[in-house]
This record gives structure tokens, C-alpha cells and sequence, in this order.
């Protein structure tokens, strides 16, 4: 196997994030076990060369789709934030934005999510690209929080506190679907306990 090139010209960058793109979706639909390099090039459109002139190994294919899903994909929350100023006035609606999003989100991608978070048990570059962007997302929701007024007063634990909660009840609402629960109910319990934790952070003088 020859040294593994790093793309320069445009058509051949394009031709490497082509592979990575429908690689990874064709592992995340199949199962990264199911899937060989020779059906990712299949996939792709391209020899099983060419895979190896960009890429090790298929592995090598599924860790750069998962830094793509992982920032790009996983947390569209930080998109509701972004768009507008947040006070006391409006963070219950924003909490109930992020949720949305958060739902919308896992279901467009839920093989991808259930893949990854499969490989994370096995392969732990994988966790540690989940647990990594976990704190970036802490981190960006903070750093808007705080310009938004909010005060530093264990504002990052009660924001990562946040995070886990939204994601812990996307799950339950995209993934378990248990008939005995009123998942109505269950958000508007997310986002009360989180209205306490984050309403109390903001400085008086906003």
C-alpha cells in the first residue's frame, strides 16, 4: 500500500469528501461491519485505488464522517441560539426551539446517531470525538449564553447539564417511543428544570 495522499487540486479534495460523505452514509445505513471498501468505492464511484490513495482503511473513512456528523449534524441547537438575542423573557421559548431542533435533527439522522453511538463502545476515537464535541458544544452555548447576559456562576456545568438533558429526552422521544409516556408532558418537565437552572444565572441588569 503506497503513502496516503493529501488532496490539493479542487476536483481531487471534492473526490476525497465524496468518498468520506457516502462512506459513511453507506455504514451508517448498512452497519460499519457490513460494508467493505470495495462497497464504499462502489458507493462513491470510484476504484478501490483510489479509496486507498486518500484513506488506511475504511476506519479511516468512518472517523472523518464522524467528525463531519459530529460537528455539523448532532447539535443544530446552537442554530436557535445564534439567530436571536436571549433574555429571561424569551429563554423558555428558546429551550423549546432547541428541543425541536434537537428532534428534527435525529430523525433525519438516525442511523448515522445509532451507528456512531455503537462505534463509540468499540472504537474509542470515536467516543472521543462524541465526548469532544460535547464540550464544544458546552463551551459555544456558554460563551452565547454569557454574552447574552447570563452570569459565569457554574454556568458551564448547568449548560452541560442542559445538553444531556435535551439529548437524553430526544432520544426517548426519536428512539424508545415508550406508549406509556406523555412525551408532552415529559418536555415541558425538561424544560422547566432547565428554565430553573439557567433563569437564575441571568445578571439582574438584563
Amino acid at each position: 500500500m503506497g503513502e496516503i495522499r493529501q488532496p490539493i487540486k479542487k476536483h481531487s479534495i471534492a473526490k476525497k469528501n465524496k468518498i468520506i460523505k457516502d462512506g459513511f452514509k453507506l455504514m451508517c445505513d448498512k452497519g460499519y461491519h457490513n460494508v467493505s471498501s470495495v462497497d464504499i468505492a462502489r458507493e462513491a464511484g470510484v476504484s478501490t485505488g483510489i479509496i486507498y490513495q486518500y484513506f488506511k482503511d475504511k476506519r479511516s473513512i468512518f472517523i472523518e464522517g464522524a467528525h463531519l456528523y459530529a460537528s455539523k449534524i448532532m447539535f443544530p441547537m446552537l442554530n436557535v441560539l445564534e439567530k436571536e438575542k436571549i433574555s429571561n423573557d424569551n429563554l423558555k421559548e428558546m429551550i423549546g426551539k432547541m428541543i425541536e431542533e434537537s428532534i428534527k435533527g435525529h430523525k433525519r439522522n438516525k442511523k448515522a446517531h445509532g451507528e456512531l453511538l455503537s462505534m463509540s463502545q468499540l472504537d474509542e476515537e470515536v467516543a472521543k470525538i462524541l465526548k469532544n464535541n460535547e464540550i464544544m458544544v458546552t463551551n459555544k452555548v456558554v460563551n452565547i449564553l454569557s454574552a447574552n447576559g447570563f452570569s459565569n456562576d457554574n454556568l458551564k456545568e448547568k449548560v452541560h447539564l442542559t445538553i444531556n438533558m435535551i439529548d437524553l429526552l430526544t432520544h426517548e422521544i426519536v428512539y424508545h417511543k415508550h406508549s406509556n409516556f406523555d412525551y408532552s408532558v415529559m418536555t415541558s418537565n425538561v424544560i422547566d428544570l432547565i428554565m430553573h437552572l439557567l433563569s437564575r444565572n441571568i445578571l439582574s441588569n438584563n
